[in-house]
């Protein structure tokens, strides 16, 4: 990689990001593309943080930026535009830079679909599905569901007041689209089980002595099962769904897809597509370099 006096920089803003597959995944894509940008790990530590950092990359030739945990939902207020996606979503975790305006997006949803359809050939459309967990990754799910034109989408979560209030934000958007809450217990049994796709948008899975966040009795042959987890490559919940003989997907290719989002709208002008296949490539490798250093969580 050469930098010189016309590098234009983007980076992912969050905390901690120190073991964040995007700058391997957005270097490779720029050197592949032939674009002098370079992506760097923005670590802030706080919420007034990233006031000051977002400021002052208002001054600075960024092509753009990507936002991650925890600050996707305070990201909306710091834009000077935000795109119907992310507002459905409550929260960005792209931002492109455009003559000092800040305009943000959500690719999480798109990046779910694309990887679902590439890795188990699912299309949302008329399916049923149920969405563990209503925090902010439950959010982007469920915006590519409804743009996905599912029949009945479900947020199963152990608040129903937090569910609730997540669907409340896409009623105006629902176009036909059935939208229910429920708490752990038989209607969300009955939700997973009569599910078409079945998405774990919660943090369980992450660690060693994570349980799955649903039983595998749940589960059944025919569905697709897809944990937005991406380091450990397997869960509880693959395992889970790998033993009743389900398709199940992890979140690789959910975070290559965003990324790759990302650069799609970045490089617009220049009418280029980001090499998903380059991207992934790049992340396997980050992860194999992770784990080889026994680092457990990303």
């Amino acid at each position: 990689m050469k930098i010189d006096g016309r590098t234009r920089p983007a980076g992912i803003i969050g905390w901690p990001v120190g073991h964040s597959l995007s700058p391997a995944m957005h270097n490779a894509a720029y050197e592949d593309l032939g674009l002098n940008w370079v992506y760097l790990p923005l670590p802030v530590a706080d919420q007034a943080g990233l006031v000051r950092v977002v400021d002052a990359i208002r001054s600075l030739p960024f092509v753009g930026f990507n936002v991650t945990m925890p600050f996707k939902q305070a990201m909306l207020e710091l834009c000077d535009e935000v795109a119907m996606f992310a507002q459905m979503a409550g929260a960005v975790n792209t931002v492109h830079c455009v003559d000092g305006k800040l305009i943000g997006y959500n690719t999480d949803g798109r990046g779910l679909l694309e990887a679902l359809e590439e890795e188990a050939g699912f299309s949302p459309e008329g399916k049923r599905v149920a969405v563990i967990g209503a925090g902010g990754a439950a959010g982007a799910a469920c915006v590519g569901f409804v743009l996905g034109k599912v029949e009945r989408m479900t947020v199963v979560n152990r608040s129903m007041d937090k569910a609730e209030e997540l669907l409340s934000r896409f009623e105006r958007y629902l176009r036909g689209v059935e939208a229910h809450a429920a708490v752990l217990g038989p209607e969300a049994e009955e939700a997973v089980r009569n599910a078409d796709l079945v998405v774990n948008a919660t943090p369980l899975g992450m660690k060693a002595d994570d349980p799955s966040p649903v039983p595998t009795e749940w589960l059944h042959p025919g569905q697709v099962v897809c944990d937005m987890i991406y380091h450990p490559r397997t869960t509880p919940l693959l395992d889970a769904a790998g033993t009743v003989g389900a398709t199940a997907v992890g979140g690789l290719g959910m975070l290559v897809a965003q990324g790759a989002l990302a650069i799609d709208i970045w490089s617009e002008a220049a009418q280029t597509r980001a090499p998903r296949e380059v991207m992934r490539a790049a992340a396997e490798d980050a992860i194999a370099a992770l784990e080889s250093e026994g680092e457990g969580d990303r």
